[in-house]
C-alpha cells in the first residue's frame, strides 16, 4: 500500500509541475511521466513522455513546425550545438517512429534519463524541449 501510495504521489506531483509550467510558460513542452523522479526501478525500464502543444509523428514525415518524436538520453548532457542532429549510439536513443514509451536496458545504479524532443531530422528545438528524471536501477 506505501509503494502505491508513493508511486500515485509523485505521479500527481510529476503531472501538477508539468501542468504548473506549461501553464505559465504558455510554451511547447514535455515530460517524463515514466517512470517518476527518484523511483527505484527494474531493467528494463520503461520510459514514457507526454507533450504539450507539440505532436509526435515519425520521423519520416519530415520536418513540420511543432512536430517531431522523441529522444531518450543517458547519462549525458543535452548536446551543446541545438542546431545540429542529435546523435545515435547507447546513450542517444532514437524513437523515430513516433512512439512515446521504450524499454531501455540500464545497469543497476544510479541514472540521469533526459528525453529531447526533436524535429524530423533529429535537430533538436531551440530552445531545447526536454525534460529529466533521475532513477535508481536495482
Amino acid at each position: 500500500m506505501n509503494k502505491l501510495f508513493f508511486n500515485l504521489s509523485a505521479l500527481l506531483l510529476t503531472l501538477l509541475v508539468f501542468s504548473i509550467s506549461t501553464a505559465l510558460a504558455g510554451t511547447r513542452a514535455i515530460a517524463i511521466s515514466e517512470p517518476a523522479n527518484g523511483a527505484t526501478v527494474s531493467s528494463p525500464v520503461k520510459v514514457c513522455m507526454v507533450t504539450h502543444d507539440v505532436m509526435v509523428e515519425p520521423a519520416k514525415k519530415g520536418v513540420n513546425d511543432g512536430r517531431g518524436h522523441h529522444h531518450i538520453l543517458i547519462d549525458t548532457d543535452l548536446p551543446m550545438d541545438l542546431s545540429q542532429g542529435i546523435g545515435k549510439d547507447a546513450q542517444h536513443i532514437h524513437m523515430g517512429d513516433g512512439s512515446r514509451c521504450k524499454e531501455v536496458m540500464l545497469d543497476a545504479g544510479v541514472h540521469v534519463i533526459r528525453a529531447l524532443f526533436a524535429k524530423g531530422n533529429h535537430v533538436p528545438y531551440n530552445p531545447a524541449i526536454t525534460a529529466t528524471v533521475i532513477v535508481n536501477v536495482k
